[in-house]
């Protein structure tokens, strides 16, 4: 599968907004309804940030929700149609940028949270990702990343790092060119943290209650310095 990359992606993103859109804002999606939306708001709540950063924002709802507690939030994505559709929903902040792009530099601004949800999706661009981001956090700042579970999503395949195929099953038929995905053990994520200076403190293991299997992990990350 080395034909997949980072690129492919971004460019199924691009042919999938319309569809993503109607489906988060219906509620189509029952994993994010029923355990994982819940997941990740409280988790980033329990930090009491007063700000905080959505890496990968798609439509803005998370921002969307972190306003309504009064959180100064900024959503970046680096799909315009996206962004587009948030800040006409508005709620909070909202710009387009790639994540090789990311840095305290372009952004000018450090925040309390950095969330990735569902979003570290590629290689080399989550890897770029994590040098940036002890510079955007501010001091006691955390990193909150929601991901497919290691385990429960490595399906029938060879438990090892590597890019797995995408896959819309359970979507409407409005979905076309599923995204690739770069997939890692858990004993990989917790070196991408080490190498880059951080320090998981937290890990969490949200679990579906129809079906009982993990919906997902949430690991909080902190600057080990």
């Amino acid at each position: 599968m080395s034909k997949l990359t980072d690129h492919e992606i971004i460019a199924s993103w691009k042919k999938n907004v319309q569809p993503w859109i109607a489906a988060v804002r219906h509620g189509e999606i029952e994993n994010r309804m029923l355990i994982t939306n819940k997941a990740v708001v409280n988790a980033i709540l329990r930090r009491e940030p007063n700000t905080v950063l959505d890496v990968g924002c798609g439509e803005g709802w998370l921002i969307r929700e972190l306003a309504r507690t009064g959180i100064n939030a900024l959503g970046i994505d680096i799909v315009p149609e996206f962004v587009e559709a948030a800040a006409n929903d508005g709620g909070g902040r909202f710009r387009v940028l790639s994540y090789e792009d990311v840095s305290l530099q372009a952004l000018g601004e450090q925040f309390d949270v950095v969330v990735c949800n569902f979003s570290l999706l590629g290689e080399t661009s989550v890897n770029h990702l994590f040098q940036q981001i002890p510079s955007l956090l501010n001091e006691h700042g955390a990193l909150i990343i929601q991901t497919i579970h290691p385990v429960a999503g490595c399906g029938e395949n060879h438990y090892e790092d590597g890019w797995r195929e995408g896959s819309w099953s359970g979507f409407s038929d409005a979905f076309t060119d599923p995204a690739p995905w770069y997939f890692r053990t858990l004993e990989t994520w917790k070196s991408l943290f080490l190498e880059n200076g951080f320090r998981l403190v937290e890990q969490l293991e949200p679990v579906n209650p129809k079906t009982r299997a993990p919906a997902s992990i949430i690991f909080i990350v902190e600057p080990a310095g």
